[in-house]
């Protein structure tokens, strides 16, 4: 099965999408799941995940509502505010819904001290023995404390999103992998190869910038904990969709079959726990 393992659908409004500013006006309106479907036929993708890009209850109600009307959509990464008090309410408000597998928050736009509270570790610890998963939305300059957040909870599935977003657009890259390389050590952590067009130079990249950033997340994470994720429609303020995946296709086309199968599909529908 091949799966797309990050990806977003919203009905735009400016007040709620106030991330999406002029410098991206082509996503400053509504993706839905009839606007993706076709993408997804077109490069023989069965599914997708579909991931929280608003931090609020009804963004998750949201796409498991999308979820439930689209067999295509196959699980979803809600949001919940894991340090709050109320925790245990409200992911019980959601527990009946199989599709939901994972849980995430906006960590790049919080300071580092944020995953480091306990209340936060304590709302991981819970989500854990739920068994949802954690998707991890740093920033490159977040991974030395990223990587004390993860030694808190050693029994956790996390996944990083986005190769932690390293500086593609400068080429820089040794700080990113050192950093990155003591992440991966840990074997309950994944990485997605996701992300990346959008941390190059939005109108000048080519394939080659980033080609040795897929070859160190291949060296640190293996076949076996690398998922492939378009991220559309953010991706589009960078590249379509056909340029994103054909970017991860030509990389894994110099892999076996069976790894090309694991980073295109089945590492992801391992992870969230995805049924044929």
């Amino acid at each position: 099965m091949r799966l797309d393992a990050h990806q977003h659908f919203w009905k735009y409004n400016p007040k709620k999408h106030e991330w999406i500013n002029d410098d991206m006006k082509v996503i400053q309106k509504n993706f839905l799941p009839d606007d993706l479907l076709p993408l997804l036929s077109e490069h023989q993708i069965d599914g997708c995940v579909a991931v929280q890009a608003d931090e609020s209850f009804h963004e998750t109600a949201f796409l498991i509502d999308l979820a439930d009307e689209y067999q295509e959509i196959k699980a979803v990464v809600g949001w919940a505010d894991l340090a709050s008090d109320d925790l245990d309410k409200d992911l019980d408000q959601f527990s009946s819904h199989s599709k939901l597998k994972g849980y995430r928050e906006v960590l790049q736009s919080k300071p580092v001290e944020y995953m480091l509270r306990k209340e936060f570790i304590r709302g991981i610890e819970k989500i854990g023995k739920r068994g949802y998963a954690y998707d991890i939305l740093i920033f490159h300059n977040q991974l030395e404390a990223t990587l004390k957040f993860l030694k808190s909870s050693p029994e956790q599935a996390f996944v990083i999103d986005h190769l932690a977003k390293p500086n593609i657009k400068l080429g820089i890259w040794r700080e990113w992998k050192k950093e990155l390389a003591l992440i991966a050590e840990r074997d309950y952590v994944s990485c997605k190869i996701s992300g990346m067009v959008t941390e190059a130079n939005w109108k000048d990249w080519t394939k080659e910038d980033f080609q040795q950033y897929m070859e160190i997340a291949l060296e640190l994470f293996g076949p076996k904990r690398l998922m492939f994720g378009s991220d559309w429609p953010v991706c589009l303020v960078a590249g379509a969709y056909e340029q994103v995946f054909d970017l991860v296709e030509r990389f894994t086309d110099t892999l076996s079959p069976t790894e090309k199968n694991q980073i295109l599909g089945k590492n992801a529908a391992d992870f969230y726990g995805i049924k044929e």
